[in-house]
């Protein structure tokens, strides 16, 4: 006897949907899988197995073919257990099914139990998008599959239950839509925590308002590392929209537990310099979204920037410069979305005291040169915002005062530049300054005479590529709105070429009095 069920699997951030077919005949008994399949999916034999023994169902001792469709493409992962349980017992005929088979997923364990499988959300998406009415998918994974509106999901615990709701003797419980709120954000707790650097704090207000990468360079222990983090909390809490994106992406790493079964608060991502480029920017024979996809919309945070290969520091290149990450391999190319906020940080030296006024630097001058060589003038284009951070003094470090209304200021004026650039690019795929194109940039960014005579300087003076000018004048149009403008000033281009002053650990940089 022949029979088929629907399922699919994913290929990068999309699914592919793939129609398992069963062939129960007699002749020597065998159990054949066929279709490209994975290891995963060859050692289903024996989940399959022992699940449907578990279930009651007594399995074919007869010639068994799977077959995965289409069998040009290759297929992996343990998400077919239960199709190809399911479809077996159809085509044995020891269950007869009484309703329209629905698009089913999940991995078998010996007991029958249905185990949660990556990837279910993009699944179900492109289930919707094919026009199937209803999903069965493992318990572990309901509630992420029921942030997609309009198509039923029927969470399964065991074998036996879907066994029993595919012949109608007891239906599977309905998965109510819902998506989760958004995490609050905490940008007065993690900010107003941290004593003077208010120089800092407002540059970092300006690349939370419109996603600018940053870089922070000073000596170590000065507070870098403490203040990128806390920048996440100024940033607004994820849409509902971003909630489905993110988790989405999450959902295909397989970083999704029954307990978290979804993001509500923008990623943080810290990779440590020994990461390679595959773990950032993706890979694996089918591509996997690596740690500047895995932070999108939220922050990319690389501490001790130049301790990282530089193979990896070249392949930011693009992805910063572009939003997305195409990972191509002989089987197919995956692009993934890659729109976080990255931050930087570094030392002056590899000692880390050049320049510092109160201890010498133990480096040569070659060993300076290597050191900052390791960060490319391509990349470096590529930062919006450079700021010093100074070490703090005695005096500031033990001052009782916090800095909560200059954070809560910050925190407002970064909601309401948010609000206008939201306005501003409704009908755009556009959300935030930093992703202004060049063609649209006039009429987003309009200049006074002045300002451009003072860029005209700058260019010249600083030596700046026409990337840099695009840079600091998206930078200009944040600080405006951050100051309630519609249009940019002088004073916003004066504040916007301040944070692109090149890395040079001198004794002329801010103090640390908190200023």
């Amino acid at each position: 006897m022949f029979a088929s069920i629907p399922s699919a699997c994913v290929h990068g951030l999309d699914s592919m949907l793939v129609d398992i077919q069963v062939d129960v005949s007699t002749g020597f008994p065998s159990y054949t899988i066929v279709g490209l399949p994975d290891t995963a999916i060859q050692e289903a034999k024996e989940r399959v197995r022992s699940a449907m023994k578990q279930a009651g169902i007594t399995f074919p001792d007869t010639r068994i073919t799977v077959h995965l469709a289409p069998g040009d493409r290759r297929k992996e992962g343990a998400g077919f257990d239960l199709p190809m349980a399911v479809a077996i017992a159809i085509a044995n005929r020891s269950i007869e099914p009484k309703l329209t088979l629905p698009l089913c997923i999940g991995e078998l364990s010996l007991d029958g139990t249905v185990l949660p499988v990556s990837g279910v959300l993009s699944i179900v998406m492109f289930a919707k998008q094919l026009g199937y009415e209803a999903v069965i998918v493992p318990v572990g994974n309901a509630k992420e599959a029921a942030l997609v509106p309009g198509i039923t999901i029927y969470p399964a615990t065991t074998l036996q239950s879907v066994f029993d709701h595919v012949t109608q003797v007891h239906i599977l419980p309905v998965q109510p839509h819902a998506i989760p709120p958004a995490a609050a954000a905490s940008a007065i707790d993690e900010l107003a925590a941290i004593k003077g650097h208010r120089v800092i704090k407002r540059a970092l207000a300006v690349a939370a308002a419109g996603r600018h990468n940053t870089l922070l360079y000073g000596p170590p222990g000065s507070g870098k590392t403490i203040l990128a983090k806390a920048v996440r909390g100024l940033l607004s809490p994820l849409t509902s929209d971003e909630i489905v994106e993110v988790t989405r992406l999450y959902s295909v790493a397989g970083l999704l537990t029954e307990a978290e079964p979804y993001v509500t608060r923008r990623p943080f991502r810290q990779p440590h310099h020994t990461a390679s480029v595959a773990s950032i920017v993706g890979g694996g024979r089918i591509p996997r979204p690596g740690e500047i996809s895995l932070a999108h919309r939220g922050v990319l945070f690389f501490d001790e920037l130049p301790e990282f290969p530089r193979a990896v520091l070249e392949a930011l290149r693009q992805p910063l410069e572009d939003q997305q990450v195409t990972v191509a391999r002989v089987e197919q190319a995956v692009t993934y979305p890659a729109a976080p906020l990255f931050i930087g940080s570094l030392n002056p030296c590899p000692c880390g005291y050049y320049g510092d006024p109160e201890r010498d630097c133990q480096c040569t001058p070659l060993q300076i040169q290597k050191y900052h060589k390791k960060l490319s003038g391509p990349l470096l284009d590529r930062m919006d915002i450079l700021c010093y951070v100074p070490r703090l003094e005695f005096d500031t470090l033990t001052q009782r005062d916090s800095d909560t209304d200059l954070v809560s200021d910050l925190s407002e004026r970064v909601q309401h530049a948010l609000q206008r650039q939201r306005q501003r690019f409704r009908h755009t795929p556009i959300w935030c300054n930093g992703m202004i194109p060049h063609a649209v940039m006039d009429k987003n960014c309009p200049i006074a005479e002045e300002s451009l005579e003072l860029l005209r300087q700058a260019m010249r003076v600083m030596q700046l590529s026409p990337r840099s000018y695009h840079r600091i004048v998206r930078l200009a149009r944040t600080i405006a709105d951050l100051g309630d403008s519609a249009n940019i000033t002088h004073l916003h281009v004066s504040e916007a070429l301040q944070y692109r002053r090149p890395i040079q650990p001198l004794h002329t940089h801010p103090s640390a009095s908190g200023v």
